[in-house]
Formats: C-alpha cells, sequence, structure tokens
C-alpha cells in the first residue's frame, strides 16, 4: 500500500469501498471516492456513461490506483436465479450492466487518465463465482454469466492498456464473503471464521494489490493472494 500514491475508489458508499477509502486515508495516501449516491464531482452511475464520462474528466492528476468496487448480487425482489425458470430477460440484462458493462466504461474513460510510465493498477471486484471452470453447483445464472464476461473484459483491457503502458495492471479481485449488504441475505451457510469484516477484507484486497507484478495484469486473484482460473 505504500507504493499508492493516489487512488480513485469507486463505489465508495458501499461496505468495501467505504472501507478501502478508510485503509488507503488511514496510510496517508491521498484518495477520492466516487459513488452513485454522492452528489456534483463525485457523482458517478455505472449505468449511466454519461456520469463516467464527467467523472473521469474532473481527474487533474493521474492516479496510479483505480479500484472500482461496485456489484449487484438481489435487488427489490430479484435475486440470484436457482433454476433456469426463473430465468428472466430484464434481471439477466441488468446484472450484466452493473456487472459487466458499467466496468468495462469506467475502464474507456478512466484508464486513459491513470499514469503513461511507471506502475499503476486498475481493480475491479469479480467474484469465485464467476470462474467457469470452478462452477460445480450451477445456479446463480445471472450474476455467474455477468462475473465471467467481467473476467473476460479485464483480460481484453489489459491487452490493449499494456501497448499503452506496459506496467500497468488491470485485474479482477475477489474478496471473499464479506459482511456487506451485498452479501446479508446469503450469509447463514458461511462459517464464521469465512466471513469477513469490510475493514478486514479491505486491507487483504490492498495486500493483494501491494504485491501484484506487470505479468499479472488481465488475470483474477483471491483475497490471500492465489490465482482463480476464469
Amino acid at each position: 500500500m505504500s507504493a499508492i500514491k493516489s487512488a480513485i475508489v469507486i463505489g465508495a458508499s458501499g461496505g468495501i469501498g467505504a472501507a478501502l477509502v478508510a485503509a488507503l486515508a488511514e496510510e496517508d495516501v491521498p484518495v477520492r471516492g466516487l459513488a452513485r449516491s454522492f452528489t456534483g464531482r463525485d457523482h458517478l452511475d455505472l449505468v449511466d456513461e454519461t456520469s463516467i464520462a464527467a467523472a473521469a474528466a474532473t481527474l487533474t492528476t493521474p492516479p496510479d490506483l483505480i479500484f472500482l468496487a461496485t456489484g449487484l448480487l438481489h435487488e427489490g425482489d430479484a435475486g440470484p436465479e436457482k433454476t433456469m425458470a426463473a430465468l428472466d430477460p430484464v434481471w439477466l440484462a441488468r446484472q450484466y450492466a452493473v456487472n459487466a458493462i458499467g466496468p468495462a466504461l469506467v475502464a474507456k474513460h478512466f484508464l486513459p487518465r491513470m499514469p503513461k510510465t511507471g506502475r499503476g493498477v486498475f481493480a475491479v471486484l469479480s467474484a469465485r463465482v464467476g470462474s467457469i471452470g470452478d462452477n460445480k453447483l450451477g445456479g446463480w445464472y445471472g450474476y455467474r454469466a455477468a462475473k465471467a464476461g467481467l473476467n473476460q473484459l479485464i483480460r481484453s483491457l489489459a491487452i490493449e492498456e499494456r501497448r499503452r503502458n506496459d506496467r500497468t495492471i488491470v485485474v479482477g479481485l475477489h474478496p471473499g464473503t464479506v459482511d456487506t449488504a451485498l452479501s446479508k441475505p446469503f450469509q447463514a451457510n458461511v462459517r464464521a471464521d469465512q466471513l469477513f469484516a469490510a475493514d478486514r477484507a479491505a486491507v487483504q484486497l490492498l495486500d493483494v494489490i501491494d504485491g501484484l507484478k506487470a505479468p499479472d495484469s488481465g488475470r483474477l486473484f483471491a483475497w490471500d493472494g492465489t490465482e482463480i482460473t476464469p
């Protein structure tokens, strides 16, 4: 974490995002949080490209860490589908919009504003359930598919970014199960030692970022630094 000179956290109103802002500030890293619920220059809505472009345009110095700490698993009465009979096109599109398309648009507008030389990290919260090879249970169709799509987008973004700055690391990170609103309805079967407080999760993720090297770009890593096969 000590190597980070300045940071942007997108999704700073959420559990993990807010904890990341706090952890970075505690290390005296200049950090700015953006979120849909924020107003003015700090407003950014993942499903509104105009707001993404406007937020990116306010950057005055290139941040060497951009962390996209967003995700959608349930909303209102909609949640993870247990069977194919539950598939709904509107809910599928909503999950793709937030979990895959939104991050891609953030990269479109923010990656070009990162340093042109030297190490930089563009990190996006992904999920182990987005791994096709790791899918042994099925279900959770939309979330799994959107996160799998996100992992492919990360790989392509990393390849293109390497041509601009071969020391920028574009990476997906799986935080584990974190005690936030996103996981709240699904915590009953999670062992106590596998449910992380948001502040612990933030430090773990920043530790992983601290250890990343340029060849890690385009890959997906868990909270403990182990690689996850997409």
